[in-house]
């Protein structure tokens, strides 16, 4: 899995980012949502969502304070996806042969029922075309808003539209599975045995399997090595009842926190988890990110049993 690049700056996190981060508690939720859609995965919309989200804040004093701030972080986030998108190589070909005539005959969108399912399609499409639909058809961005997001023209807009809506209408009812290499039985069990002593709080246990210079990213709290980091010491006063689970995100091998809730476990977060040579070499740690799960509807799977 492709992931942004960690950020070595610990000041990331100073009071001031903090601020920014509260002045836009009711956007950052659509910003992912819209992220982990363009990219097809929620662990790596919330990456790039971050990285957006640090982009503005180091370009405030730039900004048109008459304009609305919305548009202008979907803008920076929607450039960080695309280029995402061009390192990977998704559909570059496509988006390239794709028909340039502004002329193509309208199709209409399925109407408000898509919703969720129009989401999950929508990653088969072009960048251009997903971006353009998104916008559209889930965001309900007008077109010459559109426009000045994707850096384009209204016409160019619509021809994006028209080519995404034909696809989705002509898809089949659910979007082909991501091509991924199945889990390792060696990494299920680095899970497993992660979350068993996680949860015995066993963290002598823990750090054997987790590599001497082990990276740490709590999200936006703090960004540095493991080691460094009062981690499992938080956990230790964390006052609701949690437990660790090792699961398939999305496609992902990855760690999920549930709570207990109405007498029931609710997976509430998520842990990403890199490994390399047997051992855990970075955890990003999604906290403080619950429209992970609530937002996107990210697909989860047991891997205790795998």
């Amino acid at each position: 899995m492709e992931t942004l690049p960690e950020r070595e700056n610990v000041g990331l996190f100073d009071d001031r980012y903090r601020a920014f981060l509260e002045t836009i508690v009711q956007v950052r939720p659509r910003l992912h949502r819209y992220c982990a859609r363009m990219l097809g995965s929620a662990m790596d919309g919330e990456d790039l969502v971050q990285d957006a989200l640090f982009q503005a804040y180091r370009k405030l004093d730039t900004f048109d304070d008459s304009r609305p701030l919305t548009p202008w972080l979907f803008r920076i986030a929607h450039n960080l996806c695309i280029d995402v998108l061009r390192r990977r190589g998704v559909r570059v070909e496509a988006e390239l042969s794709a028909p340039s005539d502004e002329t193509v005959r309208p199709v209409e969108p399925a109407g408000p029922a898509v919703g969720r399912a129009l989401e999950q399609l929508v990653t088969t499409l072009p960048p251009k075309e997903r971006a353009c639909v998104l916008l559209k058809d889930v965001f309900d961005y007008s077109l010459e808003e559109i426009a000045e997001l994707v850096d384009s023209t209204v016409g160019g807009v619509k021809a994006a539209l028209n080519r995404g809506r034909g696809k989705l209408s002509a898809a089949p009812a659910a979007p082909a599975p991501r091509a991924r290499p199945p889990v390792s039985a060696e990494t299920a069990e680095l899970l497993r045995l992660y979350c068993e002593r996680f949860n015995r709080h066993d963290w002598d246990g823990v750090r054997e399997l987790v590599s001497a210079d082990a990276r740490l990213l709590f999200a936006n709290g703090y960004a540095g090595r493991l080691a460094e980091a009062p981690y499992f010491s938080k956990y230790e006063t964390v006052p609701e009842r949690w437990r660790m689970s090792a699961a398939d995100v999305d496609g992902e091998p990855a760690i999920v926190r549930s709570a207990w809730e109405d007498e029931t476990w609710r997976p509430v977060s998520i842990i990403r988890v890199e490994i390399a040579g047997g051992h855990i070499v970075r955890i990003c740690d999604y906290y403080w990110c619950p429209w992970l799960l609530q937002s996107t509807g990210a697909t989860l799977r047991d891997l205790s049993s795998h």
